[in-house]
């Protein structure tokens, strides 16, 4: 008898399916792990060592895609390339553009970098404005809201957890974004030379001064009389750091270092962009560190 009320236990016992999401970008997949906890299974289709603009369609994406309740991505063109192929093949109507299921982080910031006009003759321009707005915590707080609304929308059930679990973010996002800016205080007004626009958001939220890009235009690759150029640029300008991507090529930034001094970083950019950056609090942990090391 025992062992039939058991039985019946364990039958009646609701079974707890995690809420399926395929996220374009691992700051996507790291943020709805904050908001959802162990309801919700995040898939990245990308890493900290892939350029988001090139990534190929594959198979496996296109079955990820088939079976998520929810794709999280930047959104701002960043995936124009990869992502229209992976949603049309996957054949999953919940997660179309405009369909509930889909879901687009550039949407809730103020994106910086809007171009006034589009002309492809200046390299590769986003038309809705620079896309890597992860890079500034404050765009995480933002976008955390409505996504944790959306997760309770699709998982109405389990509402009250995600809004919980995006008030106790928030608080602690709050507390660590305060530290972050009194760490940075020194560097306020330094002038910094980057790879690509991949940092604005992070400068813009600092307040560093952009001194110069190693691309003579977006997505253009540098070649030897620009690098010329800019080394005379970054010494009138004093320039005090070299910051990159861990996907950039680091053969420009070594050659502008070894040339005029400055030194040259790699920063994280992304979670797993470095051993400690293993969330998003270890993302921005680790900036913090290899901008304050560099420029003592």
């Amino acid at each position: 008898m025992k062992r039939l009320l058991i039985l019946f236990l364990l039958v009646a016992l609701p079974v707890r399916a995690e809420l399926r999401v395929f996220a374009c970008e691992p700051e996507w997949a790291s943020l709805v792990k904050e908001l959802g906890g162990d309801m919700v299974s995040a898939y990245s289709a990308t890493h900290a060592l892939q350029d988001p603009h090139r990534i190929e369609a594959r198979p496996s994406l296109i079955a990820k895609a088939r079976n998520a309740q929810l794709v999280v991505c930047t959104g701002a063109d960043l995936e124009a390339g990869w992502l229209p192929p992976v949603l049309r093949e996957s054949g999953n109507a919940a997660v179309q553009p405009g369909r509930s299921g889909y879901f687009e982080a550039a949407q809730q910031v103020v994106r910086l970098e809007v171009p006034t006009r589009l002309d492809r003759a200046e390299g590769d321009v986003h038309a809705a404005g620079n896309p890597h707005i992860q890079l500034d915590p404050r765009n995480l707080l933002a976008v955390a809201g409505p996504l944790s609304k959306r997760l309770g929308e699709l998982d109405a059930a389990n509402a009250a957890h995600y809004a919980a679990r995006q008030q106790a973010f928030a608080d602690r996002l709050q507390l660590a974004i305060a530290r972050w800016e009194r760490e940075a205080a020194q560097l306020r007004g330094m002038r910094v030379v980057a790879q690509h626009r991949s940092f604005s958001y992070l400068f813009n939220w600092l307040g560093l001064i952009e001194a110069g890009t190693l691309e003579p235009k977006p997505g253009i690759e540098p070649g030897s009389t620009h690098l010329a150029q800019l080394l005379g640029q970054v010494k009138a300008k004093q320039a005090r750091l070299i910051v990159r991507t861990p996907f950039d090529s680091p053969r420009p930034g070594e050659w502008l270092a070894e040339r005029s001094g400055i030194p040259l970083v790699t920063l994280p950019f992304t979670v797993g962009g470095s051993e400690r950056a293993h969330d998003l609090f270890g993302l921005f942990d680790d900036t913090m560190a290899q901008l304050r090391k560099a420029v003592p």
